[in-house]
């Protein structure tokens, strides 16, 4: 598995780095998710965190369907960037930018960005592994301590980051 320097092309853009590694995230029963990914070979990692997005318009799409505001955090430099991704499936969850999403209606996608901003930053996440119930809870007191006791649903997989750029924020 590469790390970096690859180049994706987007929209009709060029992005820099692809940042492929392995994600868990615990799927809170809120709605909301929080977990990390770590960046392989380098070992760096990154948190994460979502919200739900209401959405305020006729959603048809079902309630395997929905958007979420995920934070990218770098606890390093105490730095963060926010991307709206489409989330579906139930427990076995799957993340994809809005920009490629099938189904959610383009005023809906427009109302998102406006809300909460557009950055070129694109997220590619696929469940592996599902842990539910006793294993659920093992895994997140050794690896989420915060969240024992909260009844969520740990998913594991391959994430991809593109266009997360920490470092040009410290150059400026």
């Amino acid at each position: 598995m590469e790390g970096g320097g690859e180049q994706v092309e987007s929209n009709g853009e060029k992005v820099e780095e692809v940042k492929e590694g392995v994600a868990s995230i615990a799927l809170l029963p809120c709605g909301s998710i929080s977990g990390h990914f770590i960046q392989l070979p380098q070992s760096i990692c990154y948190g994460l965190h979502g919200t739900e997005l209401a959405c305020e318009r006729e959603c048809s799409r079902g309630e395997d369907y929905r958007l979420i505001k995920l934070t990218i955090i770098d606890y390093n430099r105490g730095k963060e960037k926010a991307v709206i991704v489409e989330c579906r499936g139930h427990d076995a969850a799957r993340f994809h930018n809005i920009d490629h999403a099938h189904g959610w209606e383009e005023d809906i996608v427009a109302m998102a960005e406006e809300k909460h901003g557009k950055q070129k930053i694109f997220v590619s996440f696929e469940c592996e592994t599902l842990k539910a119930e006793k294993a659920a809870e093992e895994h997140i007191r050794k690896f989420m301590p915060k969240l024992a006791g909260l009844d969520a649903v740990v998913n594991i997989g391959q994430m991809k980051i593109s266009g997360l750029d920490f470092e040009a924020d410290d150059k400026q």
